[in-house]
């Protein structure tokens, strides 16, 4: 039996998901949930084989949903909003539903799957995959916790093995992205690329300054000292105007 979580905050999308899939007796609908938060407790407890995923919710989205598994099933999206229809893909979703869809399209994505399971997907989600909200928070998990981060509440970024360290005032939080996603993802003009390893706001550094050899620091409202690299303090140096 496959186990199927639907996750929408539209009552009636949910009802025609739940219609269609009463159509295929090898599915099990084990959960339904109107929110990211709820998706993220439900796939956890229930460990789902696919699940029918909306992009635009409350709360979270979609994407911000699926960052915070570990191994998330295979996906189906199903959502209003085809700008996301390629960012979905690099997701490595099974497929991409537009509301509203008919059953034969709903068959034609069951049929995916299917299919799909004869053959490995690719692991993880893409960092192409993200939305008009990651340039403006940042959503990550402490513990049982999902904690939505304003930008303006970060002071730093910092890489941490195959983690990015995320530095606030309340302390740090772990989030599985690369320096370059974040590097891309934010504003360039607020947050600024200083180190190999630091990608810094700019709203919290109060000085720079030299080290021995020509090296520099950056110095943060909190005390904190983050290294320059020489390309990052070109760079810095140069986003600053000085």
């Amino acid at each position: 039996m496959t186990k199927v979580i639907i996750i929408d905050d539209e009552p009636l999308a949910r009802g025609i998901v739940r219609e269609y899939i009463g159509a295929y007796p090898q599915l099990e609908i084990v959960a339904e949930c109107d929110n990211g938060f709820e998706g993220v407790k439900a796939i956890a407890g229930y460990q789902p084989d696919l699940i029918f995923l909306d992009i635009q919710m409350p709360k979270i989205n979609g994407f911000e949903m699926l960052e915070l598994i570990e191994n998330p099933p295979a996906v189906i999206f199903t959502t209003a909003f085809d700008e996301f229809a390629i960012k979905a893909f690099d997701a490595h979703a099974i497929d991409y539903l537009l509301k509203p869809f008919s059953k034969d399209r709903f068959e034609k994505a069951i049929s995916k799957w299917l299919g799909a399971q004869s053959r490995p997907l690719p692991e993880g989600l893409s960092e192409e995959a993200s939305s008009p909200e990651s340039h403006n928070r940042v959503v990550v998990k402490k513990g049982q916790n999902i904690v939505v981060l304003p930008v303006q509440r970060i002071h730093y970024f910092e890489a941490f093995d195959d983690y990015i360290k995320i530095h606030t005032a309340e302390g740090f939080y772990l989030k599985k992205k690369t320096m370059a996603y974040f590097e891309k993802t934010l504003d360039a003009a607020q947050f600024v690329r200083v180190h190999r390893s630091y990608l810094l706001n700019l709203q919290e550094l109060t000085r720079i300054e030299p080290l021995e050899k020509d090296n520099h620091v950056a110095l943060l409202k909190n005390g904190t000292r983050v290294p320059l690299s020489q390309s990052g303090y070109a760079k810095l140096k140069s986003v600053l105007g000085i």
